[in-house]
């Protein structure tokens, strides 16, 4: 019988076999702790380059935020099991993640399948559940390596994550119940993530968090998010840095100052509004209003005049009436955002607002959704075409089948905002172009 978090066998075995492929679903920060499983794994003697048919254990890193993450979860969950080996016992699947810390118990019950289940919180034991399901007792001797596939060239950007859990307790949110309560990492352990991101290639650091404001209010001294983000430019001035999931309080004066001085502080704030009724944020547990953020968004952009600014909205939350519905479409109409990302509110049970009277169906939300997005479109896109005739640095990424080049400026994040073409540049360089054309959120450089 496996333990459903350590995963530990009775039985072992003197030389067992290491090969672990990761399969990770979500978001940044989802990537982030599969990095950090892989690499424990990787220190530990295991091989984590195979792909999952070769593997002898399978790890899929699962996302629960929403329904439909659940759902994708869920598929690659039973893709993994299909898998002949792990069909016939040869090879083992492990669910980490946010499914095995929302869904606990009843998730083991169900996935039979799985050989061991680790929650977010018990990531950091991955080693020790993996050496018991291959039956591996440590002592004296380390881990026989297996042979690994050749190194390659990671990616020119990392996600460092800053903190976890959060204290927010939105009402449609499932994070604090997957995460637990918020905790700022250590600024000595978050450098040394960067040393590592930037031994490995990275050129560009993008913080992540679910939080990313309020780092630093739950340590000793007076550090705050501008202090990290200030100390961690001065002390890597050839590497670019970019806050994201930043929530309207935390947008403070000495951030923007931070980000005005610094030209390696890429001028971008990824600022999650959800919407812009009061009524409504008060429902959803949330601050702000359109006045407000409007009046967020002049602060902002005094202090910064060529900031980037994207944010994310949902449509038909509880009780959304027409009017409110139409005051947001309004408010992205006049709002001058870059990039908008929409989501359709998901129902998710446990949370406060899965009671609340006045839902809206699947069609009627997805229909807002929609109107949303084309609403946000037809504002941005013309946005990301005044750039046509801008003098730009692009960090060169990489080549697409066709050999075209391509990269970032520091206006794009990396996977949600496009990229832009280069003619010149391997990855890693950083090249100055004109934006000569664009295509919807995509630039063309020359």
């Amino acid at each position: 019988m496996t333990d459903q978090v350590s995963g530990t066998s009775a039985v072992a075995t003197a030389e067992p076999c290491g090969r672990i492929s990761l399969i990770t679903m979500g978001c940044a920060k989802n990537e982030v702790d599969s990095a950090a499983m892989a690499r424990a794994l990787s220190e530990a003697g295991y091989d984590t380059s195979a792909s999952p048919d070769e593997a002898d254990v399978v790890i899929v890193n699962t996302c629960s935020f929403i329904q439909s993450a659940t759902e994708e979860s869920l598929e690659a969950i039973f893709e993994a099991a299909a898998l002949p080996a792990v069909e016939r016992g040869d090879a083992a699947l492990i669910v980490a993640g946010c499914m095995p810390a929302r869904y606990g118990d009843d998730l083991a019950e169900e996935l039979t399948e799985a050989r061991a289940f680790v929650p977010c919180s018990k990531e950091d034991d991955i080693v020790a559940v993996v050496d018991g399901i291959l039956g591996y007792v440590r002592g004296a001797e380390p881990l026989p390596r297996t042979a690994s596939a050749p190194a390659q060239a990671g990616p020119v950007f990392a996600y460092v994550k800053i903190s976890d859990g959060c204290d927010r307790f939105c009402s449609y949110c499932t994070i604090p119940a997957i995460r637990g309560r918020y905790h700022s990492f250590p600024f000595e352990d978050i450098y040394r993530e960067v040393e590592r991101a930037r031994a490995d290639g990275a050129r560009e650091i993008d913080l992540i968090a679910q939080d990313t404001g309020r780092w630093g209010q739950d340590l000793p001294g007076d550090r705050d998010l501008a202090w990290l983000v200030n100390e961690l430019s001065e002390a890597f001035p050839d590497t670019w840095f970019r806050v994201m999931y930043l929530q309207p309080e935390g947008v403070t004066d000495a951030l923007l100052s931070v980000m005005a001085v610094r030209d390696n502080v890429c001028p971008y704030l990824d600022i999650p509004l959800q919407h812009v009724s009061a009524p409504l944020l008060r429902a959803m547990n949330r601050a702000g209003s359109a006045e407000k953020f409007h009046e967020l968004i002049e602060r902002i952009r005094a202090a910064v005049p060529d900031i980037t600014l994207r944010t994310t909205l949902i449509a038909g939350f509880p009780g959304e009436t027409d009017e409110q519905f139409e005051a947001l479409c309004d408010f992205v109409a006049e709002e001058p955002f870059d990039y908008v990302g929409v989501f359709p509110y998901s129902r998710e049970e446990g949370t406060a607002a899965f009671d609340l009277p006045g839902q809206l169906d699947e069609e009627e939300k997805a229909e807002r959704a929609q109107v949303l997005r084309d609403a946000a479109d037809a504002c941005c896109v013309p946005r990301i075409a005044e750039r046509i005739g801008r003098v730009m640095p692009v960090l060169v990424e990489g080549c697409e089948e066709d050999g075209q080049r391509y990269g970032r400026a520091q206006c794009q994040a990396p996977e949600v905002d496009g990229v832009t073409f280069v003619s010149e540049g391997e990855p890693g360089d950083v090249v100055e172009i004109v934006i000569a054309d664009t295509l919807l959120y995509e630039m063309e450089g020359e």
